[in-house]
């Protein structure tokens, strides 16, 4: 069997920028072990694979080691894909997905994401994070994710954590972030328990992110920047309990696969 297969950088202006993501449209769903194999096959960050159906598009992602809920890039891709090599005419997708719907609309040259808000609740660090960097957290927070905020930004840039400790932690990721000079706020991502040390841009922990930025600085529109080695800047917006994430898409390779 012959599939097509995409690759796409994502929250990215030009190729060799943001986070690739894989993209595997089809006409029904694959045996679950077949699309995990494919993912591990990729190797990046995450692999979309979407069914059309009645309302839009049913879609998953797939890790290297395993399914995630939700995944931001991903999803981007996908949409550029749909709009952009597929030739949808509506300037809205909606997707149904593990983690409910979700839908894109083209903004000028931008694809903006409406996902639900995940706000964070704050507590203690766990004793893992603060072995795994050697910066001391101002505040920790978990939802789908370990959330941790750091007070400098030079916190953020510099971290060079224990991955075998972030491994063992119990949810999703760790996502590290600090408030910025030239942006509202930094954002690095570690999800070493899925395969990825660090995740070059991540949409879906901007569900995350942004409410508690947005409470802390007194503002619904921000503009981050997640300082990888690849960089890709996100701009959110806060709407009611949904988060707006917006960002620009390239095509980097266009393929066929037999499986």
């Amino acid at each position: 069997m012959k599939l097509k297969l995409y690759q796409i950088d994502a929250f990215a202006n030009n190729v060799f920028e943001g986070n690739p993501a894989a993209v595997c449209p089809l006409d029904e769903w694959l045996p679950n072990d077949l699309m995990q194999a494919i993912a591990a096959e990729n190797n990046l960050s995450e692999t979309a694979f979407f069914v059309k159906n009645e309302t839009g598009y049913a879609i998953r992602w797939f890790a290297p080691l395993a399914e995630v809920n939700l995944c931001g890039h991903a999803t981007l891709a996908s949409a550029f894909v749909i709009f952009n090599i597929l030739n949808e005419q509506s300037d809205e997708i909606r997707f149904d997905s593990k983690s409910g719907e979700l839908s894109v609309k083209q903004d000028g040259d931008l694809l903006a994401m409406n996902f639900p808000a995940q706000p964070i609740t704050l507590g203690d660090t766990p004793l893992l994070i603060s072995e795994a960097f050697a910066a001391s957290p101002h505040q920790c927070a978990r939802r789908e994710d370990h959330v941790v905020i750091f007070d400098h930004e030079s916190d953020v840039i510099n971290a060079a954590p224990d991955m075998a400790k972030l491994a063992q932690l119990d949810l999703r990721g760790v996502a590290i972030t600090a408030p910025s000079t030239q942006y509202d706020f930094v954002v690095r991502f570690f999800a070493p328990k899925y395969g990825i040390n660090e995740d070059p841009v991540t949409g879906s922990s901007y569900t995350q992110l942004a409410p508690y930025w947005a409470e802390r600085l007194g503002k619904n529109n921000l503009h981050a920047k997640q300082v990888s080695k690849r960089g890709g800047e996100v701009s959110c917006s806060i709407e009611g309990d949904r988060v707006v994430i917006s960002g620009k898409a390239v095509k980097y390779m266009e393929a066929s696969i037999e499986v």
